[in-house]
């Protein structure tokens, strides 16, 4: 439901990229780095972050893809419904389910976090660099959502 003349429904990422190339490409770039760049997360943490956060906007074509490709790079099939169903009752690895839960809070109400949120992350063995990556991860899925 893009509301814009010339933005269809039918459009993919690159089409609406190259309606703003300078945004496309800042866009792209931004991607290139969070996604594949250094970061105490690996590439399926966080193209699963990435996924998570685009189902609970229930954008089915970033969800879709992201979901496709942490499955490449390991993370077992059925992995995300069990998730967007209950990241507790999920067979997620324990280590990435508070980052998560963390994602869910800042994705559908992110007024409300709190430092026990991060505290959460941070007794789950993760690093401030790694919070701050999941953060980037989040953000970037709900802007481009």
């Amino acid at each position: 439901m893009p509301f814009i003349s010339g933005i269809s429904d039918e459009m993919v990422v690159a089409d609406i990229f190259n309606w703003s190339p300078d945004a496309g490409r800042c866009i792209s770039e931004w991607h290139e780095i969070v996604m594949r760049g250094e970061s105490p997360l690996s590439t399926a943490q966080r193209e699963f972050i990435a996924a998570y956060v685009s189902a609970l906007n229930a954008c089915a074509l970033c969800s879709g893809v992201h979901e496709l490709i942490a499955e490449r790079f390991g993370i077992p099939s059925g992995t995300m419904q069990e998730a967007v169903d209950s990241v507790e009752q999920s067979s997620v690895e324990a280590k990435l389910k508070p980052l998560l839960s963390y994602a869910k809070k800042l994705t559908e109400s992110p007024a409300k976090m709190v430092l026990a949120d991060a505290k959460a992350v941070f007794d789950a063995g993760w690093d401030e660099q790694a919070l701050h990556d999941a953060i980037n991860v989040t953000c970037m899925f709900n802007f481009i959502n």
